[in-house]
């Protein structure tokens, strides 16, 4: 019998289970972060948990602070904290204490639990829990557990499971079957078990990740590191720092795929091994800028300095037509790349695009020269601006613009179909099946209304009054009658309802 925490944990006589002393400071490190995350997410449910011990918390601030205000805001935080909870003293509220069963708690699943070990400290030093499914694929482990639970008089909260932790995650994706905590301390990577994972971990979860496999994260072996987390590892002196940010870009990936997003709340290398805490949450519009969070790096191997180009930039409004000329005819434009010398043709996918060998640098010398006879107005550019700095560079090809009789293919002169026609109006994908089938009148007019909506663009104020108010749709209008946009699609709806 082995004691650790709070628990006391059988072993049979061999080493039939798997058991590491030396990861006592993880387990230790991530009853403190569920116990925070309990508290923080019991107390929206209108809980409060009881820690043993606990008198005067130690709030640090990690963000630097203007003027010196980081200690006194630090400092005055219990304070504010100790108020909140006298005011909010007057509200009815649950308590929850270690060991007890708290219906409105969180629902843990440790994927690999072996011994059961930190699933029995879980329940015999975190408040504020529901259930704790201690799962693992090996017959006596799982065994080992349900003694265990049963040793420490935990069976009421922790159940043994002898299962693929990866089949236990994918069958709990559903909204009301995930859970709120789910801990993989693997032997070795946890890359099999990611992407069940990121779906398995409920609405702003937590996901507590360990990885064994330093060798291969620290630079040992590259490739073997691409193969399991989507990136090259390199030997440096950062080796452990770019490592957490290795299975950080791996989880963002792995999550970005079902519209989620990662928040690491804390990241640590220890030994031989690193552990991140991540909370996992839903959103298309945050989903789109995981580019802005994402580098390519560029290692010096003599002086070791590095560099980072990111892999995208967030923009809150990006523009795409880039020079601000006139575009040149086609005609004229397939001409200039012949007379350059390069092969040119038209692109099956969009009328309007050309398909060339001519490298980049000839094709700008061809928009250069162009505006040189179609001039832009230099004073409404930015000098930071792409335009400015693509015109301000003289041209080192001095295009011809004269129409070349095979610039224009005969598919072209006898005006042969090249895009395959559409058989039907408003021709397309579908929308979903639904259960009494068929598509709704209001889907068809919304198609029809929005029909090349871009091509088209309302100049005339008063056509907006045939488009839907969105604010209104989020009940935040506050024109009323004055509002630009139709307010008849409200008006509509609550008549039938009144009917």
């Amino acid at each position: 019998m082995k004691l650790e925490g709070k628990a006391a944990i059988l072993f049979p006589s061999a080493n039939e289970v798997f058991y590491n002393p030396v990861q006592e400071f993880n387990r230790d490190l991530t009853c403190a972060v569920i116990t925070e995350f309990a508290r923080e997410q019991l107390a929206q449910r209108g809980v409060r948990i009881l820690v043993p011990g606990e008198r005067d918390r130690v709030v640090v601030r990690l963000s630097e602070e203007k003027n010196g205000t980081e200690h006194q805001e630090a400092s005055e935080q219990p304070e504010k904290e100790q108020q909140h909870e006298e005011e909010g003293g007057k509200k009815e509220y649950i308590t929850a204490s270690v060991g007890e069963r708290c219906e409105q708690g969180l629902r843990v699943l440790e994927g690999l639990a072996a011994s059961g070990l930190r699933s029995v400290r879980f329940a015999l030093e975190v408040p504020g829990l529901k259930s704790i499914t201690a799962n693992d694929y090996s017959a006596k482990a799982a065994a080992l557990i349900a003694r265990n639970a049963q040793h420490n008089n935990v069976s009421h909260i922790l159940q043994a499971s002898q299962r693929d932790a990866s089949m236990v995650m994918y069958e709990a994706r559903g909204k009301k079957e995930r859970y709120d905590v789910i801990d993989l301390d693997p032997y070795g990577s946890p890359s099999p078990f990611l992407d069940a994972a990121v779906q398995a971990v409920s609405e702003g979860g937590l996901l507590c990740i360990t990885c064994t496999d330093m060798a291969v994260m620290a630079g040992n072996s590259g490739e073997t590191c691409y193969s399991k987390y989507g990136s090259m590892s390199i030997k440096s002196k950062y080796c452990h720092e770019m490592a957490l940010r290795i299975i950080l870009h791996s989880l963002d990936q792995r999550a970005a795929v079902y519209q989620r997003y990662i928040e690491p709340l804390l990241s640590v290398s220890v030994d031989f091994y690193i552990r991140v805490f991540v909370r996992v949450k839903t959103g298309q519009a945050v989903v789109k800028n995981s580019a802005s969070k994402h580098a390519l790096l560029y290692n010096c191997v003599g002086c070791g300095a590095f560099h980072l180009q990111r892999m995208g930039k967030k923009m809150s409004q990006g523009k795409h037509s880039t020079v601000h000329c006139n575009t040149p005819p086609m005609l004229q434009f397939r001409s200039a790349l012949l007379h350059a010398g390069y092969r040119v043709s038209l692109s099956h996918a969009c009328k309007n695009a050309v398909k060339t060998n001519a490298p980049a640098g000839v094709l700008w010398d061809l928009i250069r020269c162009w505006e040189k006879s179609n001039p832009v107005k230099r004073e409404r550019l930015s000098e930071t601006s792409p335009a400015h700095r693509i015109l301000s560079a003289e041209p080192t090809l001095q295009a011809c613009f004269e129409i070349r009789e095979d610039a224009n293919p005969q598919s072209r002169k006898r005006h042969l179909t090249r895009f395959q026609e559409n058989p039907q109006a408003n021709w397309g994908p579908k929308a979903r099946a639904k259960a009494g089938g068929g598509i709704s009148s209001e889907l068809e007019d919304k198609r029809k209304q929005f029909q090349g909506k871009r091509k088209k663009p309302i100049t005339d104020s008063s056509q907006l009054k045939s488009l839907p108010c969105k604010k209104l749709r989020k009940g935040t209008c506050t024109y009323g009658d004055k509002c630009c946009y139709s307010h008849e699609l409200k008006q509509e709806t609550n008549e039938e309802k009144m009917d």
